[in-house]
C-alpha cells in the first residue's frame, strides 16, 4: 500500500467527524493565508520608514497586531477542536476494531497471537490519533502554507521567488530519496517490535513453565536477542532521518544568505526594495519553517506506515461466517437438529467431515466419540456456526442455520469446555456471559444446580470474588463447576459438552458429573468424547474416523455389533481392570472411551 493511499485510509477512518475535519481545512487555508500578511506588513513598514515621503506607518502597524491577534486565536481554536476531534475518534476506532476482532472466526485467533493482535490494535489506534492530531494541528497548516506561499512570492518579486522554489525543489528532492531508501527497513523494524510483543506475552502467559523450568535467563536472553535485532534494524533508518534534519538546518542559513546576497545585488540596480528583502528573508524562514513540519508529517507518517499497515490488514480481514440479508431471529428454539450430507474441508484437499448425516430429536443425548482428527469438533463446530460446510446443510426446527442470525443461534446453544474459560472478573460477572440481566438469586440457584454454591460461599467475597487470569485462582473443578453454572444460567434448548471431565480427578469428577446430569435434563445434547458415566445412557453414539460416522447406535448395540466401538470400550475397561464387554458394570466404575 503506497504512503498516499495509506494516508487517504487513515482520513477515512475519520466517519462521523468528517464535518468538523472539514470545517478545520478550511480554518487551516484561512490561518495559511492570514499568516503571511505579517512578513508583507513588516516589509512594508520598512519601506514606509525607509522613503523620504511622508507616509505614516501605524496603520500598518495596526494591521500587523490584528492579524497577529486574529492567527493567534485561531490558531488555538484550532488546536483544541482538533486534540478533541483526534482523542473522540481514536476511542471510536479502537471500539470498532475490537468488535471487529471479536468477531473474527476461530481460525484467524488460532493462527493470530493475542499479543500480537494487541499489540496491533494499540499501536494502530495511537498511530492514528498522532497523524489527525498533527495533520490538523499543524501539518495541513504547513502544506497549505507553501502552496499559498510560493504563488504570493511570486507576484512580490519573481526573481527573489527562484530561491524559494529552489528550496522546495531541493526538500522535495531529499526527502523522496530517503522515503524510498528506508521504506522497507522501516517495515522490518515493525516486523521486529511485534515479534518482541508476542516473545514477551507467550513468555508472561507461561509464567508458572518458565519459572518452573528455570527459565528466566533464557526467556530474558531470548527477548535482549530479538531487542539488538530491533535496533540493528532501527539505527539506518535513524540516520538517515538524522541527515535529512542536518540538511534542513543548513538551509536556513545558506537560504537566507543567498537572498541577501541577490537582493543587495537587485537592490543596486534598483529592482528591489529594502522592504522586500526583509520580505523575502521572512518568507525563506516561514518556509524552512513550515518545509520542516511538512518533513516531520512525511516522516510521521513513514515511521506509523507498518504499524498501519497491520493495522489495516486485520481490519480488512473478512468474517468468514456472517448473517445474510434475509436472516432472522426466531427466539428460542425447540432443538430437534438434522445434519445432511455436511461435507466440509479445512483446506479444500481433505475433508473434516464427509456426507454426515444424523439427527438429534429435543432433549435428546448425542455422544460423539473417535480418535483425534476424526470429525468430532468440527461437527459441533459447523452447528454453532464456527463455519459454514462446503455442501449439505444443518438445520435447527427445520430451519437452515444459515437462514438465522448468528447472534439468534448462538443464544440458542451453551457449551461448556474442556478448558473452562473464564474472564479476569468475578465470579458473578462470570455467570451474567451468557445471561447479563440474572438476579442474584438466579445466580445462587444455578450455582447450587452445579454442585458450585459450597465453595463460592467459602469465598473470601462470594460472587463478587475475582477469579484471576483464565480463572487461574480456583480450582480446575471449581472453575469447570463454574462454567457449567453459567450453562445452566443461560437455559439454551441445546447443550456442547466438549470433554467437560477429562482433566479432572475422579472425586472432582463425580461433582462434576452431577452437575452434568443437571444441566443435561431437557436440552437436546451433544457430548464429545465423554466418559462413559455420561455417554453410557446416550440415546445415540456416534463412532467417527476419518470425518465420517462408521458405527451409529446405543452402547449396547454397539458393544454387542463387537465392531470398532467396541474395541475401544475393550481397551478401555482393560485398562480399569473391567471384564469383556457385553457383562454388566456399574455405573460407578466410570471410565473413557478414548477419542
Amino acid at each position: 500500500m503506497s504512503l498516499f493511499r495509506l494516508y487517504t485510509r487513515v482520513l477515512e477512518l475519520l466517519g462521523k467527524e468528517t464535518r468538523l475535519a472539514i470545517i478545520l481545512a478550511v480554518a487551516n487555508l484561512i490561518l495559511a493565508a492570514a499568516q503571511f500578511a505579517e512578513p508583507v506588513l513588516f516589509g512594508r513598514i520598512v519601506d514606509v520608514l525607509s522613503s523620504t515621503t511622508a507616509q505614516s506607518a501605524w496603520p500598518l502597524l495596526g494591521a500587523w497586531v490584528a492579524f497577529g491577534l486574529f492567527t493567534m486565536a485561531a490558531g488555538a481554536a484550532v488546536a483544541l477542536h482538533s486534540d478533541r476531534l483526534a482523542h473522540r475518534q481514536r476511542q471510536a476506532v479502537l471500539s470498532s476494531y475490537f468488535e471487529h476482532i471479536l468477531q473474527l472466526p476461530l481460525t484467524f485467533h488460532t493462527g493470530t497471537h493475542s499479543g500480537r493482535l494487541m499489540k496491533v490494535m494499540v499501536n494502530g489506534t495511537d498511530a492514528l490519533w498522532r497523524l489527525w492530531l498533527g495533520f490538523f494541528r499543524e501539518h495541513f497548516a504547513a502544506i497549505l502554507s507553501v502552496i499559498v506561499l510560493l504563488p504570493l512570492s511570486l507576484v512580490v518579486n519573481w526573481r527573489l521567488a527562484i530561491l524559494l522554489f529552489l528550496l522546495c525543489i531541493v526538500f522535495t528532492a531529499i526527502t523522496t530519496f530517503v522515503v524510498r531508501k528506508t521504506y522497507g527497513m522501516q517495515s522490518q523494524v515493525e516486523e521486529h517490535y511485534s515479534d518482541l510483543s508476542a516473545r514477551a506475552s507467550d513468555a508472561i502467559g507461561n509464567i508458572a513453565l518458565v519459572q518452573s523450568f528455570v527459565r528466566v535467563e533464557a526467556e530474558v536472553q531470548g527477548l535482549r536477542f530479538l531487542a539488538d535485532n530491533l535496533l540493528s534494524a532501527q539505527m539506518p533508518v535513524l540516520s538517515w532521518w538524522a541527515l535529512v534534519t542536518i540538511i534542513t538546518k543548513a538551509s536556513t542559513t545558506l537560504t537566507v544568505l543567498a537572498i541577501f546576497t541577490l537582493g543587495i545585488a537587485l537592490h543596486q540596480q534598483g529592482l528591489t526594495s529594502v522592504g522586500e528583502i526583509v520580505m523575502f528573508v521572512s518568507f525563506a524562514t516561514i518556509l524552512i519553517q513550515k518545509l520542516e513540519q511538512v518533513v516531520a508529517f512525511v516522516n510521521n507518517l513513514f515511521m506509523e506506515a507498518p504499524k498501519l499497515q497491520e493495522f489495516f490488514k486485520v481490519l480488512d480481514q473478512v468474517p468468514a461466517v456472517h448473517d445474510r440479508a434475509d436472516a432472522i431471529d426466531v427466539g428460542r428454539l425447540a432443538g430437534l437438529v438434522e445434519f445432511h450430507d455436511v461435507t466440509f474441508s479445512y483446506d479444500g484437499k481433505r475433508s473434516a467431515v464427509a456426507d454426515l448425516s444424523f439427527s438429534a430429536l429435543p432433549g435428546q443425548t448425542i455422544a460423539l466419540v473417535g480418535p483425534t482428527g476424526a470429525g468430532k469438533s468440527t461437527a459441533i463446530a459447523l452447528l454453532h456456526r464456527a463455519f459454514d460446510p462446503q455442501s449439505g446443510f444443518i438445520k435447527i426446527d427445520g430451519m437452515d442455520v444459515r437462514g438465522l442470525k448468528l447472534a439468534a443461534l448462538r443464544r440458542n446453544i451453551g457449551v461448556v469446555f474442556q478448558e473452562a474459560l473464564l474472564f479476569n472478573r468475578s465470579i458473578a460477572d462470570n455467570l451474567r456471559v451468557g445471561r447479563p440481566d440474572a438476579t442474584e438469586e438466579d445466580l445462587r440457584k444455578a450455582a447450587t444446580r452445579a454442585q458450585a454454591l459450597e465453595f463460592i460461599e467459602r469465598a473470601e467475597h462470594g460472587f463478587d470474588t475475582n477469579v484471576g487470569e483464565r480463572g487461574r485462582l480456583l480450582s480446575g473443578g471449581e472453575r469447570q463447576r463454574l462454567s457449567i453454572a453459567r450453562a445452566l444460567l443461560k437455559d439454551p434448548p441445546i447443550l456442547i459438552l466438549d470433554e467437560a471431565t477429562s482433566a479432572l480427578d475422579a472425586v472432582t469428577e463425580a461433582k462434576v458429573n452431577a452437575a452434568l446430569d443437571e444441566v443435561m435434563k431437557g436440552r437436546t445434547t451433544f457430548v464429545i468424547a465423554h466418559r462413559l458415566s455420561t455417554i453410557r445412557h446416550a440415546t445415540r453414539i456416534l463412532l467417527f474416523e476419518n470425518g465420517r460416522v462408521i458405527e451409529s447406535g446405543t452402547f449396547d448395540e454397539l458393544v454387542a455389533k463387537g465392531g470398532r466401538f467396541s474395541e475401544l470400550a475393550r481397551a478401555q475397561f482393560m485398562l480399569q481392570g473391567a471384564q469383556q464387554p457385553g457383562t454388566q458394570k456399574p455405573e460407578s466404575g466410570a471410565a473413557a472411551v478414548q477419542a
